[in-house]
């Protein structure tokens, strides 16, 4: 194929697709239970449909916005500050803050969707493994709460900051000023409303200055066993299984956070809805370097979108969210990291050359530890090629060791 007709988007898309036919993603999300309601008529359905997109389209606009109650549930995302004005160090600080609202109580039967998730996986449906399937499945059973606002305090300032109304997907998104603060430093936020059992009322917000060193990873088969490859394999690494992280990557990114100096700004990128936002913050906090956790932003509310969130359209989607980082950051010295699992070589080849000189390095973990349909083509010399076209040699790296990678980052941060 000649370079100038590779579209890495539309590459990426069916070497998905191949793997989600191959592997049966189809039959296993049809074969999960839906506890949605059942479907609405034709006509009411187009109506609310109508009025929910205009919702969602006046985001903070939207006049009908309704505080959050103690009926309510919260959760408050941990996130970055940013200077991106033309004053560089002298711009404002701004943070995007992220909320998600759901009812406290789900109203379906809860035991039907973890049975259909321990079937799913094989395992009996008296199996101990029960608990923790619930536990982890309750956050795509709560009902989302659009049209709400979450009134939160800054600490450290006392800053009150409205944040809302949430969208249809339950989420709200506001990109708010914030007090000053030295580059590195946290700040806490907090809401009152909103609290209890599986709440999250408190966010951190990093301060990361206008320059310097910046981290952008990727979750899913580069730093976390999830089998993105496989829909059973991702069910059990989600909702059975104890999280655990790619061998040696905690020791690469430890040894890196170590070497970089103290204020880099660390993003970890995820095709995840946010439903599994407690489970991966908790995942990461663990096992890696703090930094802001970016997922989808959108509900799907079943077992079943969980598979279809990690296996369809995320080169797009990681796309659109390093730009936001970019926006964010632009004068920052990027270094991400991937793997070849899924579509991470085209999205940061993409990002390489659209937006010129904000990526200094590149790093693909190449996953050869998982016995998947097209891992072979995935891994293909041919396919970092042509993902990488156009970029200088030097500034993109395969590996399958992890520690090989300081070296190659050391080498890089010479030339930068």
């Amino acid at each position: 194929m000649a370079g100038n007709d590779f579209n890495p988007s539309s590459f990426a898309g069916a070497m998905q697709l191949r793997t989600r036919t191959e592997n049966k993603f189809d039959h296993v999300e049809s074969s999960l239970p839906d506890h949605r309601a059942p479907r609405l008529e034709a006509s009411r359905l187009r109506n609310l449909g109508g009025l929910l997109g205009l919702l969602n389209r006046l985001g903070s606009l939207n006049p009908f916005g309704k505080a959050v109650t103690s009926e309510d549930l919260v959760w408050l995302l941990d996130n970055t500050a940013f200077q991106s004005g033309p004053g560089g160090a002298s711009s404002p600080w701004q943070a995007e803050f992220v909320a998600a609202v759901f009812e406290r109580e789900a109203k379906c039967r809860v035991v039907d969707i973890v049975t259909g998730v321990v079937r799913a996986v094989g395992l009996a449906d008296d199996a101990e493994e029960r608990k923790t399937v619930e536990e982890r499945v309750t956050p795509f059973l709560w009902d989302i709460r659009p049209a709400r606002t979450v009134t939160a305090v800054q600490a450290q300032h006392g800053t009150q900051l409205r944040l809302g109304p949430t969208n249809v997907n339950g989420l709200s998104s506001n990109v708010l000023r914030v007090p000053s603060s030295g580059k590195g430093s946290l700040a806490k936020t907090s809401t009152r409303l909103g609290g209890g059992e599986g709440a999250i009322v408190d966010m951190q917000t990093y301060y990361a200055g206008p320059d310097g060193w910046g981290i952008i990873s990727d979750i899913d088969d580069t730093i976390k066993v999830t089998m993105t490859s496989d829909p059973v394999g991702i069910l059990r690494e989600t909702f059975v299984n104890s999280p655990r992280p790619i061998p040696g990557m905690p020791e690469f990114y430890a040894e890196i956070k170590s070497f970089l100096p103290k204020d880099t700004a660390w993003f970890y990128l995820s095709a995840s809805p946010y439903n599994l936002y407690p489970f991966l913050k908790q995942f990461r906090k663990q096992f890696y370097p703090p930094g802001t956790l970016i997922l989808r932003d959108s509900s799907w509310k079943t077992v079943a979108g969980l598979l279809s969130a990690l296996t369809l359209n995320t080169e797009e989607y990681k796309v659109d969210r390093m730009k936001k980082i970019n926006s964010w950051l632009p004068e920052r010295k990027m270094i991400v990291i991937g793997d070849s699992t899924q579509s991470d070589p085209e999205a940061y080849g993409e990002i390489y050359r659209t937006i010129p000189g904000w990526i200094k390095l590149i790093l693909i973990r190449k996953a050869t530890d998982v016995a998947a349909f097209g891992i072979d083509e995935k891994n293909e010399p041919q396919r970092f090629e042509r993902a990488f076209e156009d970029i200088p040699r030097d500034a993109w790296h395969v590996f399958e060791d992890p520690s090989e990678c300081a070296q190659v980052i050391t080498n890089a941060m010479k030339h930068h």
